[in-house]
């Protein structure tokens, strides 16, 4: 799944802009044809989960139709794709995709496309789709553990990303769904230069944090993004919210990001009628642009007086963290 110019990221240096199309040096291949594994699962099974060595994956063109685990391990495990940029998502050349929902029987992480246990992984220039649709939740990414995920394209519609455990980096990433599409319970999670993109839908929502006390970790940070309509979708102006409170400590902070009309005037929303769970989230903006960021939020958002920094979120180590990638966070 090539994805169409107009989702192109702006670059913020020269050191990103460079193809990678041949495996770097002690990766293994994965390829639809030729030398190489022939799927990713395949590549991931053959490696050593006890071994300390750095261990990386390369995957050439194509779209691999498979589940794929990452299954926890003591090395640190990149993942590389194809690309005709590094800087972006705009130019991958490989897809992972699945169909599975809840409506199999299966629960969220069970439902996912790319399961990731394994702490400080990193995940570079791959798209990973859920096609199930409407319907049921229905997960692409479940992040179970610290890891990092640069020039990524999570799709799907209902439940796309589940940063459900460990500190996580998203970066220049397409993000897209219609409903509760970030959720999860447990992860500080920062999202930096995103493209967030939403599907035609009556209403819908972002974020739905799962954070269920004061104590826990749980925080979503969205520092520079965008949000707007995905390519080929009508939506409507108003339709959607930048978040709902699944738990009632939800905290959730959009700052100097640009969003569009898809946006309520309101910005955020309750979880239903009669069981708001309003009372202690944390609904937080600062310095954000453009239609979307106009209007009289709801009563139980807050406007912030300065921006999260990234170590609020990641904590104070996050610059050594395997998972990290600093050309990507400049």
């Amino acid at each position: 799944m090539k994805l169409p110019p107009v989702f192109i990221l702006p670059l913020v240096g020269t050191a990103l802009a460079t193809s990678r199309t041949s495996a770097p040096t002690g990766c293994l291949s994965v390829a639809k044809s030729g030398s190489g594994y022939r799927t990713i699962q395949a590549a991931l099974d053959t490696l050593s989960t006890t071994s300390a060595i750095a261990q990386c994956i390369f995957v050439n063109p194509g779209t691999y139709q498979e589940q794929v685990l990452v299954a926890a391990r003591n090395a640190q495990l990149t993942i590389y794709g194809s690309t005709d940029d590094t800087a972006g998502y705009a130019g991958n050349q490989v897809t992972i995709t699945s169909s599975k929902s809840q409506a199999d029987g299966l629960s969220n992480d069970e439902t996912a496309t790319l399961r990731v246990k394994a702490a400080n992984f990193r995940l570079y220039n791959v798209n990973v789709n859920n096609g199930h649709g409407k319907g049921s939740q229905a997960v692409a990414l479940s992040a179970q553990a610290a890891s990092g995920y640069y020039a990524c394209a999570f799709t799907g519609f209902q439940d796309t990303l589940l940063a459900e455990t460990g500190a996580q980096l998203y970066s220049r990433c397409l993000i897209q769904g219609a409903t509760d599409f970030i959720f999860g319970q447990h992860a500080p999670a920062w999202f930096e230069q995103c493209d967030i993109r939403v599907l035609a839908a009556s209403v819908g929502y972002i974020t739905a944090s799962g954070r269920s006390s004061s104590t826990d970790p749980n925080y979503y940070v969205f520092n520079s993004c965008t949000i707007a309509a995905a390519a080929g979708n009508t939506v409507s102006a108003g339709a959607y919210y930048l978040g709902r409170p699944w738990r009632a400590y939800a905290r959730v902070v959009v700052q100097k990001t640009s969003m569009t009309a898809v946006i309520n005037a309101a910005g955020w929303r309750i979880w239903n009628t009669g069981d708001e769970r309003t009372s202690n989230v944390l609904f937080g903006e600062f310095g954000n642009t453009g239609a979307g960021a106009a209007g009289t939020r709801a009563s139980f958002a807050s406007k912030l007086s300065a921006a999260v920094s990234v170590s609020t979120v990641l904590g104070s180590g996050y610059a050594k963290a395997g998972y990290f990638d600093a050309a990507y966070l400049s």
